[in-house]
């Protein structure tokens, strides 16, 4: 590649001679890093950026080229993957400006204002530096900060917001030369950013952020008044109760296209806990944490009986230990007992006692702006309820308080080790003090933060409340080992995550009780792995997005499932985990690329690191907790305990890095790991998709989901092949690009026929676009398929003409190009066509030829291409035109045969047609016990396979059952219900018969009415859509019906059981001829038209060979048993 063209191409020949001095040639070209291209001298940000994303492009098709081959993954530095390029993380940006700096320049002397400004930057650097924030950049009057770079922590719009007010309070402590109060003002922003790899190199620090969140916190900035802090809506939505603020309503902010929401903060808030500000607002309630529960109470009876308790409680971050806490304090509100309460706090772990000295402060009733001796008072009122000698207490505390004493007590004489140790016993003597009139609860929450003095203090607690009506819980996180172990009163807690089923349960509470939908609650439960906190806030970031649908009882999809975002108020606990790992943090990145498991083989070969340093890399993060492993290095696997950390880990790579590593995933696997191509073709289609290169991913994708139609998992086989249809355009527009797409539009068709059903839209469409390439590639050996899915279309919608030309077609195709294949798949949907049209005979010869040449050997593969076996299908249609021309033996021999070729096929699309068509052979044969247990076999494998037309068919048979038990309300609701899903799939075949057993139980339920409207409807459904194989006994049930109304009409029948008899009779359906004509001469028998009526059954009944046992047999032989009967009397008249 002649690298001076590529430049000239990009607009950058300027570059030319520099490329060429440092000997920078084609294979040296796409390792280049971004210090590289500073060395070439290539100082514009903006053309940096340009060539790196020409160069991200140059490995991409270079691994796009090898591919297909055995050779290695894209030449890649070793380190250009860990260069600190640029990523994506959420940041809190905090701008801090001097009030009025301009108006102080012109009235200082330069010297003086740079001394202000040394001054001023000063003081707002150290605060900034107290809540570990990052100082971007001096702006003269303007300081800018990043809170959340380079390194996160949980808590950084807390720090971020703590640090603004640091800053103002300090600013306002000073004062210029000539005596002039200064003040600051300070907007914070917290959102999305993508940090370049420049930061806090000097001149260009400027460009190291980008997006709307720097810009945000300066238009905050000009928002607040001197000595005030403006946060933006994300900002106090991670903040929570934390502070006090102040809405400043919608502001039009210059460069922002819709309205913002800012507020004003006041001050600390008035939460007596960190978990109350954050999440004391609609707390969800408790869910899989009654054994814990039992057990805290457990210890509180005991402690009641003066046998103190500790209880320690572990777990990790949202796994619910406050909140276990809180369910405690409620289960015990109404018990008298004393509670104190102490919560240690991230910010202040260098301040002695703070838990304790926030607790004496709530429960004393400070209030700001009392003087000191109205505290003092009320110090001593408190110490009054705990011992008799407050004189000798109140010194001490009110030390620890910072409370001066004035006059009423003396000052301390003794020394500083002595004074804390005095006040530590002094504050156990409280507790026990308070014990002495009733129980205590005393709560320590977070103690992984305590400060060193907490912890002496609980040391000396602990050992004390033996034989004290005290109940001690102390909850921490794993990472702090507690030492009071070695104590017998002590015991043990670690909280677990919640079990799948009580995750759906708190989502469900989350969601007020509305059902989320499967595939929604499926991926909250499996990304929260458990985590009550993690399941509360993914669900609330569902359901306040536009995902969802509220349908008043549940919600529904509003669109496609999109991967789940993850929450604005996890991100900064779940990136402060992985930034604590500094160097292993880039290996969970890669990781991250590759799954939520991953083999140490395989991030070898991906992450281009020495081994010497992956595996302490990975030492580094099983050891923290976020990873899991099994096995032993270099053979060992990898899982990250969390979805949520994985996702976190990946969303920190930005486009080109992210598509570099899933290339280098994708070859890796390629080259060395042939059974996994083999079993898991979607893996490699999801890297190659994800590394840009559409090309191999759509043939993977097509893989995949033909892979999946030969499991019958046909929904998966769905998401699959339009992934890869998806990403058709992004190929030439060209032969090539049509024929992958005819394979995947083919193989689409089929899964959509048994996922959706075979009339669904997405089918017609799928149909419509193949037939469509065909012609454009001109390729007739792809047409079988695509005809055969014109077909099932046109025919299961019931429109039977465009159905028998789709049919037709192929099998004349078939024919002429002597294809056994197609003809036998051809015989088949003409035989059923003609079947559904009334052609009796026809269709029957039409599917006996498609069992004639079907070859097992050969088409039993044909069911993944055209969604049924040919010979099954065939099989089941037989059974009916069978049963139809008068053959119910041989018809329920077929179908038995159908029922198992398909259980041996393990097909279960297949599976499925024949228990369809199996379980109406029975119903038809009037057969309700075999009937429904066809029929809950259907359910169930629609239920497994989530096939709403088989479901449907399902459900109407089984509510005729239901009818023919005498339950003829629940059995109208359940042919409704099902009708109702299938005709949902499109379907408008089979639709007259499902309502012919409707309107029969609809009569037998009384509502005669009801009945013989739905079957004139249905009778004129027939003529439009030319359905005619059960209009013979439409005719017939219709006759019925008008027999049973209260004023009956003989006549009007007896034409309904003539017509019903001829139809038949033009059909050679003699089963329905026979039915139709037991009806008529069971009417003359009782009209007294009894040789009329003999004369009519005794030459069908004589035409019958087998099926004697059946129903409608034993019906015409009793009724001309009782034509005989009823004629006898009068022959014996007649000859007297």
């Amino acid at each position: 590649m002649d690298v001076a063209a590529w430049l000239r191409g990009l607009g950058l020949g300027q570059y030319e001679q520099a490329f060429r001095e440092n000997d920078v040639d084609a294979g040296v070209l796409a390792d280049l890093t971004a210090e590289d291209l500073i060395g070439l001298g290539v100082a514009s940000i903006g053309h940096r950026r340009k060539l790196l994303a020409a160069i991200a492009d140059l490995r991409a098709v270079s691994i796009s080229a090898t591919t297909p081959a055995t050779s290695a993954p894209a030449a890649i530095s070793e380190k250009a993957w860990l260069a600190p390029e640029a990523e994506r993380r959420q940041l809190t940006v905090m701008f801090v400006d001097l009030v009025d700096s301009t108006a102080l320049a012109a009235r200082l002397d330069p010297e003086e204002m740079a001394e202000v400004l040394r001054i001023y930057q000063s003081v707002v650097t150290g605060a900034i530096a107290r809540f570990e924030g990052y100082v971007a950049k001096y702006m003269g009057d303007g300081v800018l900060a990043y809170f959340g770079f380079p390194r996160a922590h949980e808590d950084e719009a807390e720090r971020a917001v703590r640090a603004g007010l640091a800053a103002v309070a300090a600013v306002h402590s000073l004062e210029s030369a000539h005596g002039e109060k200064l003040a600051a003002r300070v907007g914070i922003a917290t959102g999305p950013v993508v940090v370049g790899e420049l930061i806090g190199e000097g001149a260009a620090r400027e460009e190291t952020v980008v997006g709307d969140t720097p810009n945000l916190a300066a238009r905050l900035q000009a928002l607040a008044d001197p000595g005030t802090v403006v946060i933006s809506a994300r900002t106090r939505e991670l903040v929570g109760g934390l502070f006090e603020l102040a809405e400043l309503g919608m502001q039009i902010l210059k460069g922002f296209p819709v309205p913002v929401r800012p507020w004003r903060v006041v001050g600390e808030g008035a939460a007596e806990s960190r978990f109350e500000a954050l999440h004391g607002a609609g707390l969800t309630p408790l869910v899989g944490r009654e054994n814990e529960i039992g057990l805290l109470l457990d210890h509180w009876e005991r402690a009641k009986e003066s046998e103190g308790q500790v209880v320690l409680l572990a777990g990790e971050p949202g796994i619910g230990k406050s909140r276990l806490l809180r369910a405690l304090r409620g289960r015990l509100e109404n018990e008298p007992h004393t509670p104190l309460s102490h919560y240690c706090s991230p910010h202040h772990q260098t301040s002695p006692l703070y838990p304790v000295i926030g607790l004496l402060e709530r429960a004393a009733g400070f209030a700001a702006g009392d003087p000191a001796a109205t505290r003092l008072d009320n110090l001593e009122a408190l110490l009054a309820l705990s011992t008799d000698d407050v004189t000798e207490v109140a010194p001490l505390l009110a030390a620890l308080l910072s409370l001066e004493t004035g006059a009423r007590y003396p000052p301390l004489d003794m020394s500083p080790h002595r004074q804390k140790e005095r006040t530590l016993e002094e504050l156990v003597n409280q507790v026990l003090g308070l014990a002495r009139q009733r129980p205590v609860l005393a709560l320590y929450e977070d103690v992984h933060w305590a400060d060193p003095t907490l912890l002496e203090l609980l040391d000396l607690l602990v050992d004390r409340v033996q034989g004290a009506s005290v109940l001690v819980l102390i909850t921490f996180r794993p990472e702090f080992e507690p030492p009071w172990m070695r104590y017998a009163h002590v015991t043990a807690l670690t909280l677990s995550r919640l079990s799948r089923r009580q995750g759906a349960a708190m989502v469900e509470r989350v969601s007020g009780g509305k059902a989320l939908p499967p595939a929604v609650l499926d991926q909250i439960v499996a990304k929260t792995d458990g985590v009550p906190l993690f399941v509360e806030e993914l669900t609330r970031t569902v359901l306040e997005t536009n995902l969802l649908r509220d349908e008043g009882d549940h919600y529904a999809l509003a669109g496609p499932l999109p991967p789940m975002a993850i929450p604005t108020t996890l991100q900064e606990s779940l990136l402060a985990r992985l930034d604590r790992l500094a160097p292993a943090r880039e290996v969970a990145q890669v990781a991250a690329a590759i799954g939520r498991e991953f083999s140490h083989e395989l991030l070898a070969m991906t992450a281009a690191v020495p081994e010497d340093d992956l595996q302490p890399a990975l030492d580094d993060l099983v050891d923290s907790g976020l990873v899991f492993r099994r096995g032993t290095p270099p053979q060992a696997t990898y899982s990250f305990k969390h979805a949520l950390v994985q996702d976190t880990a990946y969303a920190t790579l930005v486009r080109p890095k992210r598509q570099r590593l899933h290339a280098r995933i994708a070859a890796a696997i390629e080259q060395h790991f042939p059974e996994t191509v083999q079993a898991q073709p979607e893996l490699l289609a999801h890297h190659f998709t994800e590394a840009g290169l559409a090309e191999p991913a759509i043939d993977y994708w097509l893989r995949a989901g033909q892979a999946e139609i030969a499991r019958s998992a046909t929904a998966e086989a769905v998401t699959q092949l339009t992934k890869g249809l998806e990403l058709i355009p992004n190929l030439p527009d060209d032969a090539a690009r049509w024929r992958r797409e005819l394979e995947l539009q083919v193989a689409l068709g089929v899964a959509l026929m048994a996922s959706k059903g075979w009339a669904a839209p997405e089918v017609g469409r799928a149909n419509a676009r193949a037939r469509s390439l065909c012609e454009c590639l001109g390729d007739t050996s792809r047409l079988f398929p695509v005809l055969y899915g014109e077909w099932v279309f046109h025919v299961v919608r019931a429109e039977l003409e465009a159905g028998r030309t789709a049919g037709e077609e192929l099998l004349h195709r078939a024919q002429a190009q002597n294809d056994v294949a197609a003809e036998t798949v051809g015989n088949r949907i003409v035989g059923t066509a003609e079947l559904l049209r009334g052609d009796l005979v026809a269709a029957r010869a039409h599917l006996e030829r498609t069992l004639a040449l079907y070859d097992p050997a050969t088409h039993r593969s044909l069911a993944f291409l055209f969604a049924q076996d040919p010979k099954v299908a065939g099989l089941s249609v037989l059974s009916w035109a069978l049963f139809a021309l008068g053959h119910p033996e041989q018809a329920r021999a077929r179908s038995e045969e159908a029922s198992t070729d398909a259980k041996e096929l393990s097909h279960r699309n297949t599976l499925g047609y024949a228990l369809l068509y199996g379980c109406i052979l029975s119903q038809l044969r009037q057969d309700p016990h075999e009937a429904g247990d066809q029929a809950n076999s259907l359910i169930a494998l629609a239920a497994e396979q989530d096939s709403p037309h088989f479901f449907g068919a399902g459900a109407i048979i089984r509510g005729w059952t239901l009818g023919e038990a005498g339950d003829y309300r629940a059995s109208i609701a359940q042919i409704r219900d099902g009708l109702a899903m299938w005709q949902a799939t499109g379907a408008g075949f089979l639709v007259p018969y499902f309502r012919s057993l409707l309107s029969e139980v609809h009569a037998r339920s009384g509502a005669i009415d009801e009945g013989l409207d739905l079957i004139d409807e249905t009778l004129n459904r027939v003529e439009e859509t030319g359905e005619r194989w059960f209009e013979a006994e439409l005719n017939r049930v219709r006759g019925e019906l008008m027999l049973r109304l209260p004023k009956a009409d003989p006549a009007a029948a007896e034409a309904r059981f003539r017509q019903a008899a001829s139809v038949a009779r033009q059909q050679s359906a003699k089963l329905w001829e026979l039915r139709a004509a037991t009806r008529l001469a069971r009417l003359w028998n009782e009209q007294g038209r009894y040789d009329e009526a003999h004369d009519l059954l005794i030459p069908l009944y004589s035409q019958f060979t087998e099926g004697f046992g059946t129903a409608d047999l034993q019906a015409a032989r009793a009724t001309l048993r009782e034509i005989t009967a009823s004629s006898e009397p009068k022959t014996r008249d007649a000859a007297s």
